[in-house]
């Protein structure tokens, strides 16, 4: 049985709650230094752009609600990974501002569901077929750290495009 989070090494000690309700702000914030002009430019050869990566966290958002939204639902379900570079061949064109306001609202509607739900819902179990069994909370804490990643990449960028 694993519980193991694979995004647990992006944790930073604050509650992940703080984290999950930051996010957001945080990728518009990026955006700006960034400028609308640039955020379709690749970070590097073979890299996502800005707006490819605000994207993946728009369907990624959408990904944790099912999960959580199919924890509580039903008992011990399996739930289905997905591979991200395949959903990546749908982000070519997409302005960082949309996929911004997807993630924002699912989000929001995310963020509600996992305050009603805890701490009764934390140890609720499902079954992903890569990792084993995990809980809702283990969930939650994945989607803050994977939000720690991205936005540390997002950072990056910012923090070049400030050099050119």
């Amino acid at each position: 049985m694993s519980t193991e989070n694979p995004y647990d090494k992006f944790l930073d000690g604050r509650p992940v709650e703080t984290i999950l309700g930051e996010t957001a702000g945080k990728i518009a914030e990026y955006l700006e230094l960034i400028g609308t002009g640039k955020t379709m430019e690749p970070a590097a050869p073979g890299k996502w752009s800005a707006a490819e990566i605000v994207s993946h966290l728009a369907d990624c958002e959408l990904v944790f609600g099912f999960r959580l939204r199919q924890t509580l639902a039903e008992e011990n379900p399996t739930i289905e990974p997905f591979d991200q570079d395949h959903w990546a061949k749908a982000y070519k064109g997409v302005p960082a501002r949309l996929a911004l306001e997807a993630f924002s609202a699912v989000r929001k509607w995310n963020l509600r569901l996992i305050k009603d739900a805890m701490p009764g819902a934390a140890g609720r179990k499902m079954t992903h077929p890569e990792r084993g069994t995990m809980t809702f909370m283990t969930v939650v804490e994945t989607m803050a750290g994977h939000d720690l990643n991205h936005l540390g990449q997002l950072k990056g960028i910012a923090e070049r495009q400030g050099t050119r």
